[in-house]
């Protein structure tokens, strides 16, 4: 009875999604929500289901996903990051069309720390001669 499963984790900003596709209809599942539930943006959705499009499997996996940490556009990037590695998991041969797309690439841009005497990372207060 043991279901066939492939993981991958995926990050992208300050989230970590890790992803379960199962054999199934298409039917994503973002923390117990479904997606359009997770995340009331359709552009965002659109990217984050890009892997499936790449590897021509739209419709036939189901995914589980269970992200935490960042918000809606961090969470899809997360989440579209860990779509591409579960699928690699699923058929090796497509690494050479997600990496020609770029899905297989962490993105490194995160948010820059706070710096002492400064009011955010790079903003100073007003200059002031007197």
């Amino acid at each position: 009875m043991a279901k066939v499963q492939y993981y991958g984790t995926g990050r992208r900003k300050n989230s970590v999604a890790r992803v379960r596709l199962v054999p199934g209809s298409g039917k994503i599942t973002m923390n117990g929500k479904s997606v359009e539930e997770y995340i009331p943006f359709a552009d965002i959705r659109e990217d984050m289901i890009q892997p499936f499009g790449v590897t021509e499997t739209k419709g036939q996996y189901d995914v589980l996903v269970n992200v935490n940490g960042g918000g809606f556009s961090g969470q899809a990037g997360a989440t579209r990051h860990g779509i591409a590695r579960a699928l690699l998991e699923v058929d090796p041969d497509f690494r050479a069309a997600l990496k020609a797309a770029g899905l297989l690439t962490r993105d490194a841009r995160m948010k820059e720390r706070k710096k002492p005497g400064l009011k955010k990372a790079r903003k100073a207060s007003q200059f002031s001669k007197r």
